[in-house]
């Protein structure tokens, strides 16, 4: 009998421990495969069973969170939702997290590390501390400069302080509720299939993921990158260039929109926006110092992070003469983000060096204590100190007596550089309008913003469509609202 107990209990001992390697089994090895199961609930009902941390704009959340009394129980509401969405982007249950949302949801979500000093206790708890806050650079007055200058156009805006690269605007138009996205259910489901299927594309990013071509914004670069290689160094002397310009290698005549282009200077190519002269020195650059130069103002970099991604700006490495001749005036493949140009103004009000643009100034608990900050970093020099003092000079002279004096700010010294690029098929589109610049108070030793405009808007008026009938006046605006807010 004792023997037939022993067995009975060898056989116990044996259940257990195969309940015991089961039980690692599902707790260890396949724990993940169980978390991301689409039937498993569990870490949704946990994510949302807690309000989430807030996205703040000059101190004051533009963010919140509303008990929907539903299984996920806590929903994501925003304040003035299309005026920041290309800031926050959305925070959905059905659909996820976009942009700053996306970039800081394990701090927004209360799962970041650093939000406890003892993060394993959660961990073994099951539990986690309360959502907490990302502070962003944007300031509300600059935003809203920006958004309303645009008035619901298609375009976009994106403002930068110089020094630091912190972004102070950055909007994107048409735009978007996200709070239409936030929950369950068919209506979220319902927008989402209306915002993508609507053709002004509300839900796209404008500043940050779309390229267009910069038509003459681009000569900045093309200018900065011939006083750098010594092509030019007399930007007052004539530069032998006809009216039009042959393309070289080609039949192809190159026009002026503007008169009083043949033969012109450097400066005054800038000034009055002279695609010949232009498209003549970027061939006399070369492809390669045009391409070098590009990519230290920030063309062909992959990884650019704000820290969402942003698109790619494009800059050929590999052209023929004529092909690096539209180029050189931003036509061609050339391409660029607002935030790419806004980067060009910003080099030149900062010296020639350019800094990292970021969105985030820091990252806290819900109490206030930081967790991390967004500091500056440097992302090397566009251009030698003594060429952004003369294209300072030369873009401050486009809006005091050349295309650009629809931004000139009483008390303040502006630069800037206007710009209408063509594309479509044979250009038969609507142009692009540009403008980029930077603005200082008077007396004031650095340039407080630095700014990029586009308006595509294919409804307006193609007479209107200029850099400083369409764009220059929105740029003016921002510029104002940033210099007021200093």
């Amino acid at each position: 009998m004792i023997r037939y107990i022993r067995w009975c209990a060898y056989f116990c001992a044996l259940l257990l421990l195969a309940l015991l390697v089961n039980i690692a089994r599902v707790q260890v090895w396949e724990s993940a495969a169980y978390g991301a199961n689409p039937a498993n609930k569990r870490s949704a009902i946990e994510r949302y069973a807690e309000p989430r941390g807030d996205i703040l704009v000059d101190g004051r959340p533009v963010t919140g969170s509303r008990d929907s009394g539903q299984l996920l129980r806590y929903e994501r509401t925003y304040a003035d939702g299309p005026l920041y969405a290309p800031v926050t982007g959305f925070s959905s249950q059905t659909y996820g997290t976009s942009f700053v949302e996306r970039a800081e949801d394990a701090v927004l979500s209360g799962t970041d590390p650093g939000l406890s000093a003892f993060p394993l206790w959660y961990d073994l708890s099951r539990g986690r501390p309360a959502g907490g806050n990302a502070a962003t650079t944007v300031r509300a007055a600059v935003q809203r400069a920006a958004y309303a200058g645009l008035g619901g156009k298609r375009g976009a805006v994106a403002a930068l302080e110089p020094a630091t690269g912190k972004i102070l605007a950055l909007v994107s138009s048409p735009s978007y509720d996200p709070a239409v996205l936030s929950g369950t259910g068919a209506k979220p489901r319902g927008a989402w299939a209306a915002l993508n299927a609507d053709p002004a594309r509300p839900m796209l990013n404008r500043a940050l993921r779309e390229t267009y071509p910069p038509g003459s914004t681009f000569k900045i670069v093309t200018a900065a990158a011939a006083l750098d290689a010594g092509v030019v160094t007399d930007v007052d002397a004539p530069t032998r260039t006809p009216d039009p310009y042959p393309l070289p290698g080609t039949s192809t005549l190159l026009p002026n929109a503007a008169t009083g282009c043949e033969d012109a200077s450097m400066a005054e190519a800038v000034q009055w926006s002279c695609n010949t002269v232009m498209a003549k020195i970027g061939v006399q650059v070369g492809l390669r110092r045009m391409t070098e130069a590009a990519r230290r103002f920030g063309f062909n970099t992959e990884g650019l992070r704000v820290p969402s991604w942003v698109s790619r700006s494009n800059f050929d490495t590999d052209m023929s003469l004529d092909q690096l001749a539209l180029s050189s005036i931003g036509q061609f493949n050339t391409t660029a983000t607002p935030l790419q140009m806004a980067m060009v103004a910003a080099a030149v009000a900062n010296g020639g060096e350019l800094a990292s643009p970021y969105l985030v100034e820091r990252t806290t608990q819900d109490d206030g204590s930081p967790v991390r900050r967004g500091d500056r970093r440097s992302l090397g020099r566009a251009m030698n100190p003594a060429t952004a003092l003369r294209m300072q000079e030369l873009m401050v002279k486009v809006v005091e007596q050349g295309t650009g004096r629809n931004a000139a700010i009483p008390g303040a010294v502006v630069g800037g550089k206007t710009g209408t690029a063509q594309h479509g098929v044979g250009n038969a589109g609507t142009p692009y309008a540009w403008f980029i610049s930077w603005a200082r108070t008077e007396g004031a030793a650095l340039p407080a913003v630095a700014v990029a405009v586009v308006v595509e808007d294919a409804s307006a008026d193609r007479g209107d469509i200029s850099g400083n009938g369409a764009a220059a006046p929105i740029a003016r605006a921002v510029m104002k609202a940033a210099l007021a807010a200093r």
